[in-house]
This record gives C-alpha cells, sequence and structure tokens, in this order.
C-alpha cells in the first residue's frame, strides 16, 4: 500500500516559477514532482505543468542540481 502524499497548495507552479528561473531542477523539487506523479487528485493543468517539467529535464533543457533547494 501507497502512503497517502499531499502536496502543498501551489507546489507544482512554484516548481514551475522557481526552475524557469534558474534553470535547473533541485533535490527538493524533483522529490515535489515525484509526489506529483503519484497523486490521483491533480488538475489537468497541474498534470501538464508536471510533464512539462520532467520533459525538460530529459531533453536537457533543466539542469538537475544537487542542492536541496
Amino acid at each position: 500500500m501507497l502512503p497517502q502524499l499531499q502536496l502543498l497548495p501551489g507546489a507544482i507552479s512554484e516548481i514551475m516559477a522557481n526552475s524557469s528561473d534558474s534553470g535547473y531542477l533541485t533535490i527538493a523539487d524533483r522529490y515535489g514532482l515525484l509526489a506529483a506523479t503519484l497523486d490521483e487528485t491533480l488538475s489537468e493543468s497541474e498534470r501538464r505543468c508536471v510533464n512539462r517539467l520532467v520533459r525538460s529535464a530529459a531533453r536537457g533543457r533543466l539542469s538537475l542540481a544537487n542542492i536541496l533547494s
């Protein structure tokens, strides 16, 4: 059984804004995206944002930083 995960309100938009400004995803951002992929209550627009962030990282448009936050 998977543990219950609750994202903070506005977490996805915060990750989106921070990563577009900085050009990278932090460790905390990546854990937030992991939690978001497991959240079945995400709205369609939040799900699209998560997909966009993951694709950007996979294509090298966003770097993966080894800093916590």
